[in-house]
């Protein structure tokens, strides 16, 4: 498998939306550690695609950890992404969950009643060094519930042969600049971008940054209410369907989700695409047809990133633990971790990791406009309702407001209210 497939596969399980209703019942009744008092357990996951520069990066930080911390044992277990929430639940609901775990914002407050808050073990000179994206994105009812190693961006990105075979050297910046090159694109035989409606297919990276550049939310600010599907819900589907019933998007990805080298996008047929990363498509583009631009705009403009971060589990020993995720956090050795994995710092202090990369630079420049998704502990099960319905909208099926509005019904009902 190519890099980019690993990766693209990669970045689709960190966002995979699944974990059954009575497993997470297992997590808030669960607690402790699988670890003793001496011994640190950490269980990750495939960051850095590379089996063996994982390992290696991994088993080089444990050495000099325990260089410094006589007596201390580190663990750092490695586990797939497939199912690992499932695995994760089970661990902790019978008490043999590991000291500590990499997890990503959206789960987070699946885990809170499990988790010690970050501000119990990292020094307040540590926390005055996160990024403000970073920090925002662990933090859920005033409490970060990790420490970040690493954070990703999903901009906008261009295909530039594409542009030149059309004769256009301004690339779209906003939902009427995209639309407009639509039909200019489709009579010379392109896309004008990509859109995967499979229901498998994690919204993060698909519906929910058009929600948001309409200026709307999953959920209501205080997480009680369901809101796509308001005004700002409609519009984006709305907008969606158009792309779809015009043709500028492969009506087939609707439904079906192939292997990347299989898809329009790296056949060279699409013109942007946000579902993408450029490492996905580096080996089809090439590096020098590769345009980061800007996520797209009609209220704002806002793309999906993620923070990687590390949380410390009810029962583990407070100091070691704590010793141990401070020190993974420290930028010169969560450096590693990033730059292996193609990532950003979640640091200040993290400075610039691909000096002389222009594309890595214009990529981390789009961090700002980056969001992580809603950090509610129902919004992985939502996805599990509202993704058929937006598929059955752009299906013709049902009109986008009755389907958001049969999502939504079934959303509201899963927040108990």
């Amino acid at each position: 498998m190519s890099r980019a497939l690993k990766r693209r596969s990669r970045l689709r399980a960190v966002a995979a939306p699944v974990l059954a209703t009575a497993l997470a019942a297992g997590v808030l009744a669960g607690c402790g550690s699988g670890g003793d008092g001496n011994t640190v357990t950490m269980w990750t996951y495939p960051v850095i695609f590379d089996e063996a520069k994982n390992k290696s990066y991994w088993d080089g930080l444990v050495k000099e950890f325990e260089k410094k911390h006589t007596g201390i044992k580190v663990k750092v277990e490695t586990f797939p992404w497939a199912n690992r929430d499932t695995a994760l639940a089970t661990a902790i609901a019978s008490g043999k969950g590991p000291d500590a775990v990499y997890l990503i914002p959206d789960q987070l407050p699946k885990y809170a009643r499990n988790i010690v808050p970050a501000d119990e073990y990292t020094p307040a000179s540590d926390r005055a060094d996160y990024t403000d994206f970073a920090m925002k994105s662990v933090t859920v009812d005033g409490k970060a519930l990790g420490t970040p190693v690493l954070t990703s961006a999903n901009p906008l990105i261009c295909d530039k042969r594409v542009f030149s075979a059309i004769g256009e050297k301004t690339y779209p910046t906003s939902w009427a600049d995209l639309a407009a090159l639509a039909p200019k694109l489709k009579k010379k035989g392109y896309y004008a971008t990509s859109y995967s409606g499979d229901t498998q297919q994690t919204l993060n990276m698909t519906f929910y940054p058009l929600l948001w550049q309409a200026g709307g939310d999953v959920f209501s600010k205080d997480g009680k209410q369901i809101t796509f599907n308001d005004a700002a819900g409609v519009k984006a589907l709305s907008y969606l369907k158009t792309l779809v019933d015009g043709g500028y998007t492969d009506r087939d990805l609707v439904t079906t989700t192939p292997k990347l080298e299989q898809t329009p996008v790296a056949k060279g047929r699409v013109a942007c695409t946000w579902q993408n990363t450029p490492a996905d498509v580096e080996p089809f583009w090439g590096k020098e047809n590769i345009v980061v631009q800007p996520p797209l705009k009609d209220v704002r403009s806002v793309g999906y990133g993620t923070v990687g971060a590390l949380s410390m589990l009810k029962g583990a020993n407070k100091k070691a633990t704590g010793d141990w995720l401070n020190f993974v956090a420290e930028s010169k050795n969560a450096a590693g971790l990033e730059k292996g994995a193609g990532y950003f710092p979640a640091r200040k202090s993290g400075g610039d990791l691909y000096p002389g990369d222009a594309l890595q630079k214009a990529v981390g420049a789009t961090l700002p406009s980056m969001d992580v998704g809603p950090l509610q502990d129902k919004s992985r099960e939502v996805q599990g309702v509202l993704a058929p319905e937006i598929q059955a909208a752009l299906l013709g099926k049902k009109s986008p407001q009755a389907a958001l509005d049969t999502a939504a019904k079934a959303a509201q009902a899963m927040l108990g209210r």
